[in-house]
């Protein structure tokens, strides 16, 4: 099993920076990539950058250049630093663990956190 907590939100004016965190427990070995995704109200959840086990990074385009993903390996935590923040970046911000167990049967899965909210004033 794999778990994953996030940590880092807050409020935040118009062009600051926050760092979110996401530490990742259980079976870690067992993780292929780790997902943030942002929530805001009314919204679905939507997908915003990803870290492969390999270290490949992807973002959506409306956070490139101002969002970084990056890992520490030996916290088993995974950042994203986020700079130039605007107000439609307030949203419920997501880490996810997607994993594959290699056992009697193999099992696919992805792992949440409970969300951290930031909130970005304009």
């Amino acid at each position: 099993q794999v778990q994953v907590a996030e940590s880092g939100g807050g409020l935040v004016q118009a062009g600051g920076s926050l760092r979110l965190s996401c530490v990742a427990s259980g079976s870690i070995s067992s993780i292929n990539a780790i997902e943030w995704y942002r929530q805001a109200p009314g919204q679905q959840r939507d997908l915003i950058a990803t870290v492969s086990k390999q270290g490949t990074t992807n973002y959506v385009d409306s956070v490139k250049g101002r969002f970084t993903i990056s890992r520490n390996n030996d916290k088993n935590t995974v950042y994203l630093q986020m700079n130039s923040l605007k107000p439609e970046d307030t949203a419920v911000y997501y880490c996810a663990a997607d994993y594959t167990e290699y056992a009697d049967t193999i099992v696919a899965g992805r792992a949440w956190g409970q969300g951290t909210l930031v909130t970005v004033s304009s």
